[in-house]
């Protein structure tokens, strides 16, 4: 599988995350999950908390500047597998792997998996 291009990791750099927000939830809210499991989701990955989750959607922040803030969960790495066309532990551009790593997540919310599942703790 071909690693992401310098023009795509662009892109995505650019992107807010108050752009991409909506469809996460709409995402898993679809599929019977619920607000509190998405925004435990994007804690864990991130340490972000529901109030600043919503400072950076005020914000505008880009996914560059999102993650920037972020403080990556240690067991952020274990997220692995397919997503959008690539497998996540080969994306080379850390800012690139990290929101796919948070597409996983939100992926594998919205297809049932358990919670203690998709928060990996080993």
């Amino acid at each position: 599988m071909p690693n992401t291009t310098p023009a795509h990791d662009e892109k995505i750099a650019v992107l807010t995350f108050a752009s991409v927000y909506p469809h996460y939830i709409t995402k898993v809210e679809k599929k019977g999950r619920s607000l509190t499991e998405l925004h435990e989701v994007i804690e864990w990955l991130t340490g972000f908390n529901e109030q600043k989750l919503e400072e950076l959607i005020d914000e505008k922040v880009t996914f560059e500047t999102f993650f920037k803030r972020a403080k990556l969960n240690p067991n952020a790495p274990l997220i692995k597998g397919m997503i959008c066309g690539y497998r996540i532990e080969d994306i080379e551009t850390p800012l690139t792997q990290q929101v796919r790593y948070l597409d996983k997540l939100v992926d594998e919310l919205a297809k049932g998996r358990k919670m203690d599942k998709i928060l990996r703790t080993s």
